[in-house]
């Protein structure tokens, strides 16, 4: 494979692209990124402060002194404050995380369309689908509730931690080696949970992929009487994907109950303690009013850590999307070429072949040869039918005119040009491609027709209808070309006209027509066929359609 070049590769190509997206959401909205940063920071100040106003309100009371009403409106205040940066900053987390995986999407898409057509022969649909949908989905969880809340949760218990030191001590010197215990602890449920989430990852992939297989193939698997064995398939899949995610939820189930107990057990602990006497009082004792503070920052500390077990999940979910999203990256891609000068002046050469293929050898395996030392030469307004068997590589043609794949041996030229290196914008002026099904896009008649190109004018439009014999059709339509499109407004004929003037639209100079009139009755197939010669005619054509070639003639050549 050819290097990629161009900007546009080069960012796909990237090496650590999730880290390329943060970078490329955090440069693109400073004033999002500043402000997620101060709630961040605000709501770990907010979270230490109202045990403190706490302090000071139950010592006055178990003392007999009096106390400032504002003080109880300070700690309501701050208690509100506190909760008000807390939605605040998962809000902002939130809209972040949209943006670094709309960044990622966008990264992927220009991926998608980089990608050759083995790719897409060789890999299962549903597979490529579930890493733009749910592996994406799992890297927004990253930042929506992974690594900045998680972050901010570290912060909290740290601050925490030190000022349950500043005010007890020996509960610090609890916590302290405890914690190294539960962080053992986390990290084996970390390798657990990775484990699982790969695991389901792999079977959604599979689960997504056979549903649409199953109805492609849904004729052969009614003759063959294979129901029973695809049901059983799809439910081996659901079966994998449930037993991963179950084994994950296990180790989520567990972990909160273990933080909840250890933090009951020290606050038991720090109350027999300090009621000893001795160095012991001197070290867990403490007022009435710092009591009560502890106690609410011990409850406090291992509210970031069950929330870390959370967080942790969801770190290991994204981990895995991101191993399979790194993998789609990293697959080869076409050569990104520039349109090369004087093109148009080459197609404008008679002398020069509109196609030639020179000695080719290609097939979509190793060692499983469709075309084999393979040669043709197509003049400039000549018309040509390719035929012979099924599988002789008829259609493998068209791929390779195409530019959809490379010859392992020979040479493909295009007037004069490798196939493969006509410029993406230039394709289209070139091929009209005219396949046996027609494959419609979302939107109205006018989209089916120019595929959201720009370059197109309704005029052209409208003549490419007006030589497919389909406008006084489209002209009787509510909103005429503004109609939105379904195959229930068209027989099954003219939406075979319809891809005649899709393909004809951008006034190409070759016309590849691919078995056009399969499965159409014949009145039917009648009109087709007078579209088809109306729109060859000043054109190259190269088709497989032998009923064009009994009606128009031209040259046949046997595969």
């Amino acid at each position: 494979m050819r290097p990629v070049i161009g900007k546009e590769a080069a960012g796909v190509k990237s090496k650590r692209p999730i880290t390329e997206a943060v970078k490329q959401t955090v440069l693109k909205n400073k004033g999002l990124s500043g402000l997620l940063v101060l709630f961040v920071a605000g709501s770990v100040f907010a979270g230490i402060l109202p045990p403190l106003a706490l302090e000071r309100i139950v010592n006055a009371l178990a003392e007999g002194k009096s106390f400032s009403p504002s003080l109880v409106l300070i700690y309501f205040l701050l208690f509100s404050a506190s909760g008000i940066l807390d939605a605040g900053k998962e809000s902002l987390i939130t809209v972040f995380g949209q943006k670094a995986t709309h960044q990622i999407r966008s990264c992927m898409c220009r991926k998608l369309k980089m990608l050759p057509a083995d790719y897409y022969t060789g890999q299962d649909t549903g597979t490529t689908v579930s890493r733009f949908v749910n592996d994406v989905d799992t890297v927004e969880a990253l930042f929506t509730s992974g690594v900045i809340s998680m972050a901010a949760d570290a912060f909290r218990m740290l601050s925490i931690l030190a000022v349950i030191f500043l005010k007890s001590p020996g509960l610090g010197i609890l916590l302290l080696l405890v914690l190294p215990f539960l962080y053992l602890m986390t990290r084996i449920f970390q390798k657990r949970m990775l484990a699982a989430q790969l695991d389901n990852r792999i079977a959604v992939g599979r689960a997504n992929n056979h549903v649409p297989d199953t109805i492609r193939n849904i004729r052969m698997i009614h003759n063959l009487h294979k129901e029973s064995y695809m049901e059983g398939r799809y439910d081996s899949y659901i079966q994998d994907g449930f037993k991963a995610v179950n084994r994950a939820n296990f180790y989520d189930a567990v972990y909160s109950p273990i933080i909840i107990t250890v933090s009951s057990v020290l606050v038991a602990l720090m109350m027999i303690l300090s009621a000893k006497g001795g160095w012991l009082m001197q070290l867990f004792g403490m007022s009435v009013g710092t009591a009560v503070a502890v106690i609410s920052y011990v409850g406090k500390i291992f509210d970031p850590l069950e929330s870390i077990g959370m967080e942790i999940q969801n770190i290991q979910a994204a981990a895995a999307g991101i191993h399979r999203i790194n993998e789609f990256l990293e697959e080869p891609e076409m050569p990104l070429v520039s349109d090369l000068p004087a093109k148009e002046e080459r197609q404008s050469v008679t002398d020069i072949p509109a196609l030639q293929l020179k000695n080719v050898t290609f097939g979509y395996e190793d060692a499983q040869e469709i075309l084999h030392e393979f040669s043709l030469t197509v003049r400039q307004g000549e018309h040509v039918t390719l035929s012979g068997r099924t599988g002789a590589g008829k259609s493998t043609v068209f791929k390779l005119l195409l530019g959809l794949y490379e010859p392992w041996s020979g040479a493909v030229n295009v007037f004069g040009q490798r196939a493969d290196q006509i410029g993406e914008n230039d394709r289209r002026k070139i091929f009209g491609y005219v396949e046996q099904g027609f494959h419609p896009v979302p939107g109205t008649i006018l989209d089916q027709i120019t595929l959201g190109d720009t370059n197109l004018c309704r005029e052209q439009v409208i003549q490419a209808l007006d030589t497919a014999g389909l406008l006084d059709a489209v002209q009787e339509l509510p909103k005429q070309l503004d109609t939105p499109y379904s195959a229930a407004l068209f027989s099954q004929g003219q939406i075979q006209l319809l891809s005649i003037a899709r393909a004809i639209a951008a006034d190409p100079k070759i016309l590849l027509l691919d078995e056009v009139t399969a499965n159409l009755d014949s009145n039917t197939e009648q009109r087709v066929l007078e579209a088809l010669q109306a729109a060859a005619r000043s054109r190259t054509v190269l088709s497989i359609s032998h009923r064009l070639y009994e009606c128009a003639g031209g040259r046949r050549v046997e595969l």
